[in-house]
Order: structure tokens, then C-alpha cells, then sequence
């Protein structure tokens, strides 16, 4: 014959094989009331309801800045044919105008023509660079 089930198996038993009536009452058997046991005893039920372990809410918003965007000047120089048949930059007069959207602008590299940069931030290396080749450096504003 089979196992009997546990509901046919306590039919008629006051405490379902519990103990005395005392027993099985409480927040001390269920390990605790809210969140409690959340990074000890009771994580994987935590973590399963998605509240995870650790601080959760309020983020303050200058921590949640991303990466500041950049670029080198030696990446300028060697794209900015490519920039203009992009229509990204423009050429006049033998100087290629270039106008980023990017927060800082870089010295790595060499500058071989003469750029007209427009860019948020430019390093003192990558002024000179630009300036030396010929070049100018605009700020946006």
C-alpha cells in the first residue's frame, strides 16, 4: 500500500502532529516579523522576492552620473576626412571645423591638420596639440 497522506493521516488530531497546543504560535516560529533574518536565515527568501541583501531605495542623483565622455586628439586627426564625408565636419579654407558633443577633449595622439575643435573641455596637452598644428579651440557653452 501507498503512504497515507498528511491530511487524511491528522484527521481528528488536535495539532496535527505539532506538539502540545503551545507550539506553532508566534513570530519566534516563523524566524521573525517584516524583513527579519533577511542577510541570515531567511536570505534565499529574501533574494527569491527580489528585495536582494544590502542598502535599497534613494540613489542620490550626482551618484548616478555616468562616465564622462572623451576623446584624443590623434583619433580627431586621423577621422576627420571621415568626419566630413559624414557631414560631422566641414572643411573651409584648408582647416577641418569640428563641433563635438563629447565633455572633454584629450592629448593622446598626434594633430597633423589644422582642427577648429568645438568641445565641452580640453585638456592643456590637447590645446597645445591643436594650437601648434594650426588649429583653434572653441568652448560650448
Amino acid at each position: 500500500m501507498g503512504a497515507k497522506n498528511k491530511a487524511k493521516k491528522f484527521r481528528g488530531s488536535r495539532t496535527c502532529g505539532g506538539g502540545t497546543h503551545k507550539n506553532r504560535r508566534g513570530a519566534g516560529n516563523r524566524g521573525g516579523r517584516g524583513h527579519a533574518g533577511g542577510c541570515k536565515h531567511h536570505f534565499l527568501k529574501e533574494l527569491l522576492l527580489g528585495r536582494g541583501y544590502g542598502k535599497y531605495g534613494f540613489v542620490r542623483p550626482q551618484n548616478m552620473l555616468s562616465d564622462p565622455i572623451i576623446v584624443d586628439v590623434g583619433d580627431l586627426d586621423e577621422a576627420a576626412d571621415q568626419l566630413v564625408e559624414r557631414k560631422d565636419a566641414k572643411v573651409r579654407t584648408g582647416k577641418y571645423y569640428i563641433t563635438l558633443d563629447v565633455d572633454k577633449v584629450l592629448g593622446k595622439g598626434r594633430v597633423t591638420k589644422p582642427l577648429i575643435v568645438t568641445a565641452r573641455s580640453f585638456s592643456k596637452r590637447a590645446q597645445e596639440k591643436i594650437e601648434s598644428a594650426g588649429g583653434k579651440v572653441k568652448f560650448l557653452d
